[in-house]
């Protein structure tokens, strides 16, 4: 009977031994499984983290392109008055651009009728009442035009593009609000002069309020100043309205008059595809 009860005994602590052996190797096979390792955001210095703070604000990249396309008027006002209204259409997946000049008392004003002007992913085209320009200053318009008009719709978020220089200049205070003066800078191609951008970071709202900015293109070494008006669209923030004038690098403010620019009716995922970009 003594023996019996050993043998039943031992045969027990085997099973248990075992049991415990294959929990153990199921909790060493599922916990790696089951642990979500977040990788850490790194940042170049201050400068790069404050714009990196600034797109989660305003909603990042991803978060645009996840809309695929936009469809928006664009008004452009100079001081004399001069207007241009477009109907501006991106599709974000390869910077396509297309722009509808309703009116153009300033691009192009010598023209009359509908002017069109596209970038496909391959071309800059420009048409006029429907039939394609091959005038090369119109040419070279479009070709300025297509992508400076897409660079300003997406700018906050393309802040974070791969090969730019982040300087953090200073903190300073405009009109009672705290700001982080951040530099943005691009690598230069081809020993070419390139933008730069100063970005004035409010320090409560995360948002850029106002920044200096170059227009290398067309030789302005001095800098211009942009202030802005943000309004929710969907989930993001966009800098509808905007104005803009000469300005130095300290942001100074003059009397001069202000050039207006506002975007309005924007429309997101408008089912658009390469098609509508051909010429």
């Amino acid at each position: 009977m003594k023996i019996k009860t050993n043998l039943l005994l031992s045969v027990i602590t085997v099973f248990t031994l075992a049991s415990c052996k294959n929990e153990a190797k199921q909790d060493q096979t599922e916990t790696p499984t089951d642990t979500v390792v977040e990788q850490k955001q790194e940042f170049k210095n201050q400068a790069h983290e404050l714009v990196h703070q600034m797109t989660q604000r305003v909603g990042d990249y991803s978060k645009l392109a996840s809309k695929k396309d936009v469809v928006y008027t664009y008004t452009y006002q100079t001081p004399d008055g001069k207007t241009d209204i477009i109907t501006e259409k991106y599709i974000f997946n390869g910077e396509l651009s297309y722009g509808a000049y309703q009116k153009h008392e300033r691009t192009l004003s010598d023209l009359e009728g509908l002017i069109e002007q596209g970038y496909d992913g391959n071309e800059f085209w420009i048409k006029l009442n429907n039939t394609p320009l091959n005038d090369p200053a119109a040419l070279k318009k479009a070709a300025f035009n297509r992508p400076t008009n897409f660079y300003w719709f997406t700018m906050m978020q393309k802040l974070l593009d791969p090969g730019l220089q982040y300087d953090y200049i200073s903190e300073q205070t405009i009109n009672n609000k705290a700001y982080d003066v951040v530099k943005v800078s691009f690598d230069p191609k081809n020993e070419k002069p390139s933008d730069i951008y100063q970005l004035y970071i409010n320090k409560e709202t995360k948002l850029v309020d106002q920044f200096l900015f170059t227009v290398m293109d067309f030789g302005r070494t001095e800098p211009m100043l942009m202030v802005m008006e943000y309004e929710q669209v969907d989930d993001l923030l966009i800098p509808t309205k905007r104005k803009y004038k000469k300005s130095n690098w300290d942001a100074e403010v003059t009397d001069a008059p202000w050039i207006l620019v506002n975007w309005t009716d924007i429309k997101f995922n408008n089912g658009l595809t390469k098609a509508d970009f051909k010429k």
